[in-house]
């Protein structure tokens, strides 16, 4: 078998269908978009009108508040710390913080920092950098033996 006798299965892909190319195509005239009207026009783009009544996402009541300036902690639950050390991934005697858990493929991107959950039970004597830990996590890791420095006051 060479390169020029490689073919794609029989079926595999469709040819596009090519409007506006004639009556006998079947897809003529009109191209598929019925007769006349605003959307047999090109360039139009009316996606959320309701035809004059009043949209959904009016009618609807807005509640709540969004805090732009909320820190998003990535949370990392001591079952996932403990997974890691078992795997060989992470070296509990150095000391553990985000950018080794990255390393480490715990966690994908550090965000604002990390926050310790108290998910699962940590065997390892692990000393910890996060910017934050619940206080059962903190607990569970000094109850093994570890140590938690936290290096911004993250909520509780």
């Amino acid at each position: 078998m060479k390169l020029n006798d490689i073919r794609d299965n029989e079926g595999s892909s469709k040819d596009r269908k090519r409007v506006g190319r004639g009556i006998g195509s079947g897809k003529g005239k009109t191209g598929g978009r019925g007769v006349k009207g605003q959307k047999a026009r090109s360039g139009v783009a009316i996606n959320g009108f309701e035809g004059g009544q009043m949209p959904i996402y009016r009618r609807l009541p807005k509640r709540g508040f969004n805090n732009i300036f909320a820190s998003d902690f990535v949370e990392v639950s001591l079952k996932r710390v403990q997974t890691a050390i078992d795997a060989g991934k992470l070296d509990a005697k150095a000391t553990v913080d985000a950018a080794a858990l990255k390393a480490a493929g715990v966690i994908r991107r550090v965000k604002d920092g990390v926050r310790l959950l108290s998910d699962g039970e940590l065997k390892a004597k692990v000393t910890f950098e996060v910017a934050g830990a619940s206080k059962p996590a903190i607990e569970k890791i000094e109850k093994a033996g570890g140590s938690v420095k936290v290096l911004t006051a993250a909520a509780e």
